[in-house]
């Protein structure tokens, strides 16, 4: 079964094995809370091919090893060292990822990914696609992109959009965190299930039989769920649409000012910290998904924008301030909303000739 090449006396960073009729895929990094290598997608790509032809296998569970999370992205270090010396890291593994996201979003069988604790960027992308998405009690899920120079990517866009109101463009620009029941509000999940109830689950998940509708494996899920569907957040929706209900960020900037209260000045503080041309280039990508059809289209948008954040400085900046030296004080270039030009965003929309994404049908 594919598994990622290990040490001897080492588990492989992935494990992907057949337990009754669930096709078990867990993420084996828990030091690293699971962050994705391009090695761990690669593989996660060829168990769902041998899970995909397998009719002994009924359902694909994605999970997480250790207590602290699913996921808490992809390698962001790696990417890192990569653009520093004009690498290609990012182009290959961007590529790869956004095609398995939307692999995942289609595939054939029930795909139950569950969202416990920590679930950021890449962990968003191999789990909120998926037909069932299971949060808990311990869930913190986020896409903080922003605050590296980057914006919401795996689909993020897609995702965000598809938000009530403007709930999806508050989560993406601001980078807050979403608790379970705020993830079902904001539609990235589906059911809270209690934490200690999983492996009860999981047990019941690797029983169904072989050709089991997504609807009855509904109803499983349902069965060890509280029935929450929205959290602190929701309950701040109309604030929220006045706010970020605008398609400029200096319009949202203002609206934020206007309102003088001590959430609004909170979430300006917090727009503040982030990479000015990381937020205007992801309110571009979040209206521009709205009007989209398809996730894919979504996906080609986003790697387009991806390659040309991986030539910047702000990427480089930003995962130096939160991951490398740990200052927390990123130099952004430009530093103002106001001095991000047309000129610097056109580059992160333009067509990009033989290197654009697509996908087989």
């Amino acid at each position: 079964m594919a598994s990622t090449s290990a040490a001897a006396g080492t588990e492989p960073d992935l494990i992907a094995r057949r337990e009754g009729a669930a096709g078990i895929i867990r993420l084996n990094r828990p030091k690293a809370i699971n962050a994705v290598t391009l090695e761990m997608f690669r593989d996660i790509d060829k168990a769902l091919d041998t899970f995909e032809a397998d009719p002994a296998v009924a359902v694909i569970v994605m999970e997480g090893a250790g207590d602290r999370g699913l996921c808490a992205g992809g390698d962001i270090r790696a990417l890192y060292d990569s653009s520093k010396v004009q690498g290609d890291l990012g182009k290959i593994l961007w590529r790869e990822e956004y095609i398995l996201n939307a692999r995942i979003a289609r595939f054939p069988k029930p795909y139950v990914a569950f969202m416990d604790g920590i679930v950021m960027g890449g962990g968003v992308g191999l789990s909120a696609h998926g037909r069932h998405r299971v949060v808990t009690e311990k869930t913190k899920l986020a896409m903080p992109e922003v605050g590296l120079g980057f914006f919401p990517d795996v689909g993020g866009t897609w995702l965000l959009s598809h938000a009530p109101g403007d709930i999806g463009s508050y989560f993406g620009l601001t980078g807050q965190t979403m608790n379970g029941p705020d993830a079902i509000h904001a539609r990235f999940a589906d059911a809270v299930v209690p934490s200690a109830k999983l492996a009860v689950l999981r047990e019941e998940l690797t029983k169904v039989q072989p050709g089991t509708p997504s609807d009855e494996i509904k109803r499983l899920i349902d069965g060890f769920a509280t029935g929450e569907t929205a959290g602190p957040v929701a309950a701040m929706q109309a604030t929220i649409d006045r706010w970020f209900g605008h398609d400029r960020m200096e319009d949202i900037i203002a609206a934020l000012q206007r309102d003088g209260s001590e959430p609004a000045l909170s979430t300006l503080k917090t727009l503040n910290e982030k990479s000015p041309r990381g937020m205007v280039v992801t309110l571009k990508l979040l209206r521009l998904a709205r009007a989209s059809s398809s996730l894919e289209q979504c996906l080609a948008r986003e790697y387009r924008a991806a390659l040309e954040v991986f030539a910047s400085d702000d990427f480089r900046e930003g995962v130096r301030a939160a991951v490398i030296d740990k200052d927390r004080n990123p130099r952004w270039s430009p530093s103002r909303i106001e001095d991000v030009t047309p000129a610097m965003l056109a580059p992160y929309f333009a067509n990009i000739g033989a290197d654009e994404l697509v996908f087989d049908q």
